[in-house]
């Protein structure tokens, strides 16, 4: 990328980062929806997760539970019922996110399980024009600077990140050129099952920049970390439509089977954990209306690309952080990449977490 293109670049990354996602300038655009999340109170919700399947043999489950505890979420309660001849709420040591693991012997005609957990979310934003002293656990910093099996932060993936951030002189200049890169140059890929595998070495290469939100927003986070700023992916569901009236923002049933959603943050002195969301800005430009959008400047779309630097809606729960997640009494199974789906193994093998009908299991969420 020639050095003008570059300056050129992060001077629209920056003037779109400092522009404020105010209502009244949203309003102003051809389109009637804007979007500006605004601080504003909690929502309680229930999600519930069923599981039923046809006597396998001996069987394992592993629900994702929601584990964050943060400013945007509260996690209060879990509950488990169902036929299963074990069954504990477990933690990965090392990343702290939660799960259930059922067990089902032999013996068990119908294997059922159901998870209900109860979570409070609200909307998250951030004020630019004000700082804080904001501390964090030098070692969570540290373990958001690291790569992992589908994160490489060498490579093509470095060689990118230098590219992109050439000119940048702080942490949020870089952040605002990887997030204006990621949005003018990569693409929801339609074709790409589920949320994506998230190896962003490929995304970067075979795949063409294309992918879904595992993958785009993993890339983010990938370029991040390969600048030197702590960042992560944070695994999790939508639960709610969104209040703006965009149908790819949001789930529009109370069925949330397919509605799993990887955002991500990073760490930005004096502003603490921000959120960032561009895979959702690529949703928006390619599968909101029929036609594909490709500028960022669309009235469509430019309200969510400005307001997702740094805010997003709380209709959506965080499972957790985690990557390369080894299953508990998995038997030597690989480890996954990432846990935001329910997982099945039996004597044939891993269950198809994203053919939910044939796992089978399905997801609810109502709003209490």
């Amino acid at each position: 990328m020639p050095s003008t293109s570059r300056r050129n670049l992060l001077k629209l990354a920056l003037a779109a980062a400092a522009i404020p996602a105010v209502p009244g300038l949203l309003r102003a655009a051809p389109e009637p929806r804007g979007f500006a999340p605004a601080p504003g109170d909690w929502r309680s919700f229930e999600l519930r997760t069923r599981v039923r399947l046809a006597p396998q043999g001996p069987t394992q489950i592993w629900l994702p539970v929601p584990s964050a505890q943060s400013d945007y979420q509260r996690s209060l309660d879990d509950s488990v019922t169902g036929n299963a001849s074990e069954a504990a709420f477990v933690t990965d040591p090392a990343s702290g996110a939660r799960m259930l693991h059922a067990r089902f012997d032999a013996s068990v005609a119908e294997p059922t399980v159901e998870l209900v957990s109860r979570i409070q979310t609200r909307n998250r934003t951030v004020d630019w024009s004000r700082t804080s002293e904001v501390q964090e656990d030098p070692a969570v910093l540290e373990a958001a600077l690291q790569g992992s099996s589908l994160k490489p932060l060498d490579g093509v993936v470095l060689d990118r990140a230098r590219e992109i951030t050439q000119g940048a002189t702080t942490d949020r200049e870089k952040i605002a050129a990887i997030y204006a890169w990621i949005v003018t140059n990569c693409h929801r890929n339609l074709d790409t099952p589920g949320c994506g595998p998230g190896d962003i070495q490929a995304t970067l290469t075979s795949a063409g920049l294309g992918g879904k939100c595992a993958d785009l927003n993993g890339l983010f986070v990938g370029l991040a970390r390969a600048s030197g700023v702590p960042a992560r992916d944070i695994y999790g569901v939508r639960v709610a439509p969104s209040a703006f009236g965009y149908k790819q923002l949001g789930a529009n049933s109370p069925d949330v089977t397919g509605a799993q959603h990887c955002r991500a943050e990073v760490w930005l002195a004096g502003h603490g954990w921000v959120a960032m969301d561009p895979a959702d800005v690529l949703k928006v430009m390619r599968a909101e209306t029929d036609r594909w959008i490709k500028d960022p400047a669309d009235p469509l779309v430019a309200p969510v690309n400005a307001a997702l630097f740094g805010n997003w809606e709380g209709n959506w729960v965080a499972y957790n952080t985690a990557s390369d997640v080894t299953l508990p009494g998995a038997n030597g199974a690989p480890a996954l990449p990432f846990l935001m789906y329910p997982q099945g193994l039996n004597a044939q093998g891993r269950l198809d977490e994203l053919d939910a009908k044939a796992f089978s299991y399905e997801m609810t969420a109502q709003e209490v």
